[in-house]
C-alpha cells in the first residue's frame, strides 16, 4: 500500500529538518580547516542587518529571512565539537543562533528598519540629533573610526547590540548607573582591571567546581549525591549551586568586559554605551525587581521577540509576560540539546514558572496594598534562586556543563596553584 500524504508529508518534513539539523553522528567536527564554515552560514545575516539600516529595503529582508534563518540553524547545529571538555562550547553557539533568530525576525518584520532614539528613517535624525533613551537624554554617539565605511558600521553596531542603547527597541530597557570613569583612557583601565579580576574569579570558581565527583567531568553528574545523608546532600547540592551560579554572573563579566575593551579600545565606541551588566544582583528584594532591573538585560528583546510579542498577541499582557518566560525557558533547553544529551525540561519548566510567580506578586500588592519587598522579600527572591533552581542547575550538570573548558589549563591559575595544593592537602589528611 502506497503511504498517505500525511506520511509523505512528514517524510519529507524530517528530511527537511535533518538537511539543517543533521542527527549527532552525521554533523562535521570543528576543526581548524572546518571553522571557517559556520561563519560563512551568518553572511545573510550580516547583510540583513545591513538592510535594517537602510531605508525602503522591507521586502527584500522579508525574502532574505529564510535564508537567513536556515544558515544561522545550519551553523549551530551542522558543526559539533567533538572533544569532551569542548561539548559546553556547543551549547553556546546554539545560544548565540537563538540571539541572531530573534535578531533576524525583528530586523525583517520592523517595516520602517530598525531606528535609533529620534531618528524618522534609517540615519535621519530629527533635531540636532538628541534623544530620550532609558529616561535619560544621549548624543547621537557618532564614531571616530573612519576606516570603516558607514553602512558596515551600522551594521556592525546593530548585530552587537542587545539592550539597545540610543535605540528605538530598547526604550525602557533599565540600565545601571555608570560605576567606572567615562574619560576613555580611565575608562578602559577600570574595565582591563575588571577583566582580569572576572578572568581569576572564574578561573577559581571553575576550578573549585571541577573537585566534585561527576559533576566536574565533562561527561556529567548529578549534584545531589545519594550516598550522601539528606543534611549533607543538600548543603553539598548547594554549595555546588552557589558556585555554578557565581561562574555564571562573573562569566557575564568577563566576556562583557572584554568586549567593552574591544568596542572601545579599538572601534572608538563611547564609553557611556558601556554601562554595567548586572545591577546587583544580590539586592533584589522581588523576583519582579530582580528580572526587570537587577538581572542582566542582554536578552530581553530576544525573549519579547521569540515569545513576548506572540504571546501578547494572542493574550495581552498576560500572555506576553508568560510567552516571554516560555521563550526563555526554551532558550536554554533547546541549545543544551546540542551537547547531545537529550531534553530535560526541568529547565524550560524553572523559567516557564517565572510567568506565575510574577503573578503571585502582583497579587500580593493588590491584597496587600503592598509591594514584595524588604525582608521578606529577600528571603523569598533567595528560596527561589537558592533551592528552586536547583534542579535545573542539576539538570545541566548531568549533561557535562560543570566539566567544560572556559580557561584553558595552561593559563589557568588556580588550575596550576589552587588545585596541588588541595590535592596534596587531601592526601596528607587521608595519610593521617
Amino acid at each position: 500500500m502506497s503511504p498517505s500524504f500525511y506520511q509523505e508529508l512528514l517524510f519529507a518534513s524530517r528530511r527537511a529538518i535533518r538537511t539543517i539539523i543533521p542527527d549527532l553522528h552525521d554533523r562535521i567536527p570543528v576543526t581548524w580547516h572546518t571553522a571557517p564554515y559556520p561563519f560563512i552560514f551568518y553572511i545573510p545575516f550580516i547583510f540583513m542587518a545591513y538592510l535594517a539600516r537602510r531605508p525602503d529595503t522591507y521586502l527584500i529582508r522579508l525574502l532574505l529571512l529564510p535564508i537567513t534563518l536556515c544558515g544561522i540553524v545550519a551553523a549551530a547545529y551542522r558543526f559539533v565539537w567533538t572533544i569532551p571538555e569542548l561539548n559546553v562550547y556547543n551549547w553556546g553557539q546554539c545560544l548565540l543562533a537563538a540571539v541572531t533568530i530573534a535578531k533576524s525576525v525583528e530586523y525583517a518584520f520592523n517595516k520602517e528598519g530598525m531606528l535609533k532614539v529620534g531618528e524618522t528613517r534609517p540615519g535621519e535624525m530629527k533635531g540636532k540629533g538628541k534623544g530620550v533613551a532609558n529616561g535619560q537624554t544621549h548624543p547621537d554617539v557618532r564614531r571616530g573610526n573612519h576606516y570603516i565605511p558607514s553602512g558596515l558600521y551600522d551594521a556592525i553596531e546593530l548585530m552587537h547590540t542587545l539592550r539597545g542603547l540610543q535605540w528605538k527597541f530598547g526604550q525602557g530597557v533599565h540600565i545601571p548607573k555608570p560605576t567606572r570613569p567615562l574619560e576613555r583612557d580611565k575608562f578602559l583601565q577600570a574595565t582591563l582591571v575588571s577583566f582580569i579580576q572576572n578572568c581569576l574569579l572564574v578561573d577559581f570558581l571553575e576550578s573549585a567546581i571541577k573537585l566534585f565527583p561527576g559533576v566536574g567531568s565533562p561527561m556529567g553528574g548529578s549534584m545531589f549525591y545519594p550516598d550522601l545523608q539528606p543534611f549533607w546532600r543538600y548543603t553539598v547540592s548547594t554549595l555546588i549551586h552557589m558556585l555554578t551560579g557565581s561562574a555564571i554572573l562573573s562569566g557575564f563579566g568577563m566576556v562583557y568586559d572584554l568586549v567593552t575593551l574591544i568596542a572601545v579600545g579599538c572601534f572608538d565606541s563611547s564609553p557611556s554605551s558601556w554601562p554595567p551588566v548586572t545591577d546587583h544582583p544580590w539586592c533584589a528584594d522581588s523576583m519582579h525587581a530582580l528580572w526587570s532591573r537587577h538581572w542582566h538585560q542582554l536578552l530581553r528583546q530576544t525573549f519579547l521577540v521569540l515569545g513576548g510579542y506572540p504571546g501578547k498577541w494572542l493574550a495581552g499582557d498576560l500572555g506576553m509576560l508568560f510567552g516571554t518566560f516560555i521563550a526563555s525557558g526554551l532558550f536554554h533547553e533547546c541549545a543544551m540539546y546540542s551537547m547531545g544529551r537529550g531534553f530535560d525540561h526541568t529547565v524550560s519548566l524553572f523559567f516557564t514558572m517565572q510567568g506565575p510567580i510574577l503573578v503571585i506578586e502582583r497579587v500580593w500588592r493588590k491584597v496587600t496594598g503592598r509591594r514584595v519587598g524588604g525582608l521578606f522579600g529577600r528571603l523569598w527572591v533567595y528560596s527561589i534562586l537558592f533551592l528552586w533552581a536547583q534542579p535545573m542547575v542539576n539538570a545541566w550538570h548531568r549533561r557535562g556543563l560543570g566539566g567544560g573548558m572556559v580557561i584553558p589549563p595552561f593559563l589557568s591559575p588556580a588550575r596550576l596553584l589552587f588545585l596541588p595544593i588541595v590535592h596534596n592537602f587531601l592526601q596528607l589528611s587521608l595519610q593521617k
